[in-house]
């Protein structure tokens, strides 16, 4: 009876690996797929006026993407300034100040909520509460919805990180009399800063490639953004306008940016995974 039950056991071990092991393969089949593909359309697009020049006129052959690629710069960059200090700190509630009090709970529980909302109800709200009122699409709106969908990313990075780092640090830097907020920046940072820019950078690639907000908010322009409070040119509107027209010399372009893209995207997470290993073996 023992020994059956053993290799009922060995078995069911040995199909759950098999299936897992299958389901594995077919995703990285299918980002492989993805990847060749957009390597294989895209990269024909890529020369320096795709960098330097403004878009051409419909019909017209020629041009670049240059202020759209500055206006997802922009954005991502607004986006990272106000996302990511809000996650840090409420990161750093979590871990060190308010652990299992019952704000904390709804902080996670909040937190854990706007993970898992879709990223156009995100850019529906931005533009119910910025948009409508300003009258008008923007840069800033853009950017406002990108650090609401980076915000609960950095929160929960930076809680995951500061957790790992040992109680025993924290305390033998209260024991010597240092404040809790020196200890929280000056040791309990240090030990987990790696992790904290493993979790910015996957941030920023996480908002990298949204579309559905950008369309409710900053909308696009075929113009050069001179300022963010007004429509702002950016890759991943630019991609589905050029990816939808009669086109070919648009589609071409839209295949460029895309890969461009992916290319930031994949950059990143290679990179975050770099430092995640360089950590691991140091």
């Amino acid at each position: 009876m023992k020994g059956r039950s053993i290799k009922v056991r060995r078995a069911a071990d040995f199909a759950i690996r098999v299936l897992a092991s299958g389901a594995a393969l077919v995703g990285i089949g299918f980002l492989g797929w993805i990847l060749i593909v957009v390597l294989g359309r895209g990269i024909g697009s890529i020369n320096w006026a795709f960098f330097t020049e403004m878009p051409a006129p419909p019909g017209i052959e020629g041009g670049g993407l240059a202020n759209a690629i500055v206006g997802t710069v922009l954005m991502t960059f607004f986006a990272t300034g106000v996302g990511v200090p809000i996650g840090m700190l409420a990161g750093i509630f979590l871990a060190e100040f308010g652990r299992e009090t019952r704000l904390a709970e709804w902080v996670r529980f909040g937190s854990n909520i706007l993970m898992g909302v879709p990223s156009i109800i995100t850019g529906v709200f931005v533009y119910i509460i910025l948009v409508v009122p300003m009258q008008n699409f923007s840069g800033v709106a853009g950017a406002v919805a990108l650090a609401i969908i980076m915000l609960p990313v950095v929160t929960r990075t930076t809680e995951d990180m500061l957790n790992l780092v040992p109680n025993t640090l924290r305390e033998s830097a209260l024991a010597l009399g240092a404040p809790r907020w020196k200890v929280t920046l000056g040791v309990v940072f240090r030990g987990a800063k790696t992790g904290l820019v493993t979790g910015v950078l996957l941030a920023v690639a996480r908002v990298s490639g949204e579309t559905a907000p950008l369309l409710f908010t900053a909308l696009n322009s075929p113009y050069w953004p001179r300022s963010l409070n007004e429509p702002t040119a950016n890759l991943t509107v630019t991609i589905f306008n050029y990816a939808m027209s009669p086109y070919p010399d648009w589609q071409a372009k839209a295949w460029g940016a895309s890969f461009l893209i992916t290319a930031g995207v994949l950059g990143a997470t290679l990179f975050t995974r770099g430092l995640l290993w360089y950590r691991s073996r140091h």
